[in-house]
């Protein structure tokens, strides 16, 4: 089975990417984030999972960065709060265009960290993906990045990595 990885940032990829790699799933990772603002905030995140995936040698594919699109998407979800409509907006958005982009490019399934976060609502992130795979005909696999020592292995490798993390999701829906 080959996968597609969608991951958000370095923080909350690594234990997965790892994880993944050090199993031998056939798999490579996609960086498709057009929510992320500023540009170089993107650029950061972008680079620190490039990093990762260097260092694991696992492929890594990014997929345009179109800020526009994602906030013509969330017009008049500005001040909806964190795991609110803007989430379920920004989520399916996100995971439709990697499924598209996995079944043009011979991927079987798409896979993403985008629930590893402890604000994230993992069920919401998962309806989402149930919405874009029924859209796309792309199979969802759901995994798990908190349980079973996911999150102690995640903090121990961002301290041993020095990786970039940053203090918010990426979406500042009223900056420009």
């Amino acid at each position: 089975m080959k996968i597609l990885l969608l991951s958000c940032c370095a923080p909350c990829s690594c234990a997965v990417i790892e994880k993944m790699a050090r199993e031998g799933k056939d798999f490579a990772v996609a960086f498709y984030n057009p929510n992320i603002v500023p540009a170089a905030e993107y650029e950061k995140r972008r680079d620190e999972n490039r990093r990762l995936c260097d260092l694991w040698q696992v492929p890594f594919v990014e997929l345009e960065y179109d800020n526009d699109r994602w906030r013509e998407a969330a017009i008049g979800l500005e001040n909806e709060p964190e795991r609110g409509r803007r989430c379920d907006v920004c989520f399916r958005l996100r995971l439709k265009r990697v499924m598209d982009y996995a079944k043009a490019n011979g991927f079987d399934v798409v896979a993403s960290v985008l629930g590893v976060s402890r604000y994230k609502d993992l069920a919401q992130v998962n309806r989402a993906a149930a919405a874009a795979a029924a859209e796309s005909g792309v199979p969802y696999l759901e995994i798990e990045g908190r349980k079973g020592g996911m999150q102690d292995r995640r903090q121990q490798l961002i301290k041993e990595l020095s990786l970039y993390a940053q203090d918010y999701c990426g979406c500042r829906p009223r900056v420009k």
